[in-house]
């Protein structure tokens, strides 16, 4: 095992768009009651993994669950969502049907999208650039963020291409912890709830 610390991944708790699967990019959304509640339960777990740095999406939804679990976040635009463009507050499935592509995704969209795939890949690089010394140095990081920012970034971590984080499910309020099988980067969980 490596000396290494490890890199908590937290995605924020429910919103009413994330319970009807609607793409939340760059909109505002709130927590819902449900997404408070979740927040607040995560506090036992996030305290045990002793963080030495706390880095937090400056929207609503991602900062408020790292202050309802108790951390102390810094904010850095980089970890917010992915801008869905003209697909913002649409599901995949009407998107699809207006489509007529049974297999559109984010992930393999070219057109109508704010940012693509390998941009937003190229911001997980950078929070990647800015975290990985202090887990070299042994201690613990955690990000607050969003669901398709953090998959990408478990891509990046593992040193796959960004579209790979399609294979990354992660519910709101779970977590995932990243770290290293001897000296090779790797998922240690993922997908943990309270």
């Amino acid at each position: 095992m490596s000396s290494a610390g490890r890199l908590r991944l937290l995605r924020h708790g429910e919103t009413d768009w994330s319970r009807g699967f609607r793409h939340t990019g760059r909109t505002d959304i709130p927590l819902n009651s449900a997404g408070v509640e979740a927040a607040r339960a995560l506090a036992p777990l996030v305290t045990s993994w002793l963080p030495a740095l706390v880095v937090s999406s400056p929207l609503s939804r991602a900062w408020d669950t790292a202050l309802l679990a108790g951390l102390d976040p810094e904010m850095d635009e980089d970890l917010i969502e992915w801008d869905y463009g003209v697909y913002e507050g649409r599901t995949t499935a009407n998107i699809r049907a207006e489509l007529g592509d049974p297999h559109w995704s984010v992930f393999n969209s070219t057109e109508g999208l704010g940012e693509t795939v390998n941009e937003v890949g190229m911001r997980a690089d950078a929070v990647l650039s800015r975290v990985v010394p202090t887990i070299n140095a042994g201690r613990n990081v955690v990000l607050i963020a969003h669901s398709h920012l953090l998959r990408i970034l478990a891509a990046r971590w593992l040193d796959l291409p960004p579209d790979r984080g399609r294979s990354f499910a992660l519910a709101p309020a779970a977590s995932a912890t990243l770290g290293f099988e001897r000296d090779t980067p790797a998922v240690l969980q993922w997908n943990v709830t309270v």
